[in-house]
């Protein structure tokens, strides 16, 4: 059996769960209760003067008691809200025996206990509209208590909001914290709002394979895991884009996908490994014409749920109105950074980011140099909706070149609070010219950048067959989320984000002089560690470039200031 340290009032409410069974009532009971409302149904729809509520079954969690002697009162909180209860002795136990009140509710009855109660609705003289209780059934005892807020006329006090229980321990801030449950229900009505107006248009909803031999149709780290029966290694999707584009070229139209993907990276206030993402892709269509559905879409989105195209965001409000400001990339890092990159190449585009302070390393291609410059000196001012659209050809691998400037492709992103929120193309489908930039990938890779996108093969001889001219967006659902709900944290938008382990596993752990024997210099010594390489030996599974990679970005992301390296000076320690 598995042992619990068990605190004083847990143990008290496991004395009174054997009382109960004792009384013989069953405080887990198999047979169902006869609901036949909720709260908000009585306290829109009660009307005393029509004598409607007179029969009532409602069920849910006792959230308050207050005894008063021979009567009491008390609170119930179900999926629509709360509502008094008004319990009398000599109504709920009209014979002699007494227990059922004196014992069982006064005693035994505890806060977030699930009970049934039966009964007629009526107004208090304090003006409350309260149930007079006939009837009560325990319908579930609850073993831990509850953290204690109190509610008072819709207005919470002393509110949880300690952020590591409340995702560690969701299911209680969902009891506790009622307009929690509100974030959760609008992020339903994000995701019904984009699939209303995908459906009117005629588009099939699809559903693509997680588990994927290739991670193809993004730049990220994927999460392997490995086929026994097959023998293969597997990966989790980081994207659905390459099974979505196979999809036109069977013949439809205008697909889309509600996709769960993964990526094995970093995790931030904008980032979890598990995150959702709409992709639509529709033929015969182009990336201009996909700007002007973005602006309706998300329009939609804003006035369905709020009845407004003014979205309030921190200290900041959004105006989802159409049109949306756009900028191309090449103007934007002219504007805000103060340089033209449009001629520039790779030895260009590193002295640049010198000279702005911007660090780069040896695996770093032109796209993603002109992706750090973007990052840094732009994105922050763009709080209000802005497309920002034209990209260099070496950061988009699975876009169609520029109708009039073959360096540049027809890509744009929306750019959020300073985020992105979609992208989107006019799809690549020149069969020759995708294999060519795939094979760009294959050099970036083998440079030691661990986002390079594989080569896939099969989508490749799909491509060969024939796709229609078509245009696909991404949308990041999460990230629209948080918006359309005020939330400063991806984690605020999922129900169960990832989060550390709670009580983690003793592993075996190399200790400094075991680096420093391999040449390992002692300021990276911790840094391998968060990286994961908690033993020399794990330094063997590893490639050079991908490691110095993975150093050098965690050097960055982390403003440590320690100097760079290089491949070569990491394949020494990997070679020692």
């Amino acid at each position: 059996m598995i042992h619990q340290d068990l605190s004083e009032q847990e143990l008290i409410r496991r004395q009174a769960l054997d009382e109960l069974r004792k009384l013989g009532i069953e405080p887990y009971p198999a047979a169902m209760f006869p609901v036949n409302c909720n709260t908000q149904q009585i306290i829109k729809g009660f009307k005393g003067e029509e004598g409607n509520f007179q029969d009532v079954a409602l069920a849910g969690r006792l959230m308050s008691k207050r005894i008063m002697g021979s009567a009491s009162f008390a609170e119930i909180q179900d999926e629509q809200g709360r509502i008094q209860i008004y319990i009398k002795r000599d109504d709920l136990c009209p014979g002699e025996d007494k227990t059922l009140y004196n014992t069982v509710f006064k005693k035994l009855l505890d806060i977030g206990d699930f009970i049934g109660v039966k009964g007629f609705v009526f107004v208090t003289q304090m003006g409350e509209i309260s149930i007079h209780v006939r009837e009560i059934t325990i319908l579930g005892k609850s073993l831990k208590p509850l953290p204690i807020v109190k509610e008072k006329d819709g207005t919470v006090y002393d509110a949880v909001t300690d952020p590591e229980f409340r995702y560690r321990q969701r299911y209680v801030d969902l009891v506790v914290n009622p307009g929690v449950r509100e974030v959760f229900i609008k992020r339903s009505k994000v995701i019904n709002s984009l699939r209303e107006l995908y459906n009117s248009r005629g588009y099939l909803e699809v559903e693509t394979p997680v588990l994927q031999p290739i991670p193809g149709g993004a730049a990220a780290r994927p999460f392997i895991t490995h086929h026994n029966t097959l023998d293969i290694p597997l990966y989790l999707r980081i994207a659905n884009e390459l099974y979505l584009k196979r999809l036109l070229v069977g013949g439809y139209e205008g697909v889309y996908e509600f996709a769960k993907d993964f990526r094995n990276e970093g995790m931030d206030r904008t980032h979890n490994p598990e995150f959702t993402v709409l992709e639509i892709y529709i033929a015969w269509k182009d990336y201009i014409w996909m700007m002007d559905f973005v602006e309706e879409m998300l329009e939609k989105v804003a006035l369905d749920l709020h009845g407004t195209t003014k979205v309030a965001y921190g200290n900041s409000v959004i105006d989802f109105k159409r049109p949306f400001n756009k900028l191309t990339m090449v103007d934007a890092i002219k504007l805000y950074a103060g340089i033209d990159i449009s001629e520039m190449d790779e030895k260009q585009l590193v002295e640049a980011c010198r000279k702005m302070g911007i660090e780069t390393n040896e695996t770093m291609g032109k796209g993603k140099l002109i992706d750090e410059i973007f990052g840094e000196k732009v994105e922050t001012h763009l709080v209000q909706p802005t497309f920002i659209m034209d990209y260099p050809v070496e950061m988009s691998p699975l876009c169609k070149k520029h109708r009039n400037n073959q360096n540049l492709t027809e890509r744009f992103e929306l750019i959020v609070n300073s985020k992105e929120l979609c992208n989107a193309y006019s799809e690549l489908n020149d069969p020759i010219d995708q294999r060519e930039r795939f094979s760009e990938q294959l050099r970036l890779s083998e440079k030691g950048d661990n986002e390079a996108m594989f080569i896939d093969q099969d989508f490749l001889r799909a491509l060969e067959y024939g796709m229609p001219p078509a245009s696909g967006l991404g949308v990041g659902i999460d990230r629209l989320t948080m918006i359309m709900t005020n939330q400063p944290s991806i984690q605020d938008v999922l129900f169960f984000p990832q989060m550390k382990p709670e009580h983690p596993q003793v592993i075996r752990e190399d200790g400094a002089e075991a680096y420093q024997a391999k040449g390992i210099p002692i300021e990276w010594i911790e840094v391998l560690k968060k990286l994961g390489y908690i033993t020399v030996d794990k330094l063997s599974e590893v490639k050079a470039g991908k490691l110095a990679n993975d150093l050098n970005g965690y050097n960055k992301k982390n403003k440590l200031g320690l100097k760079g390296l290089s491949p070569q000076e990491v394949e020494t320690w990997i070679g020692a």
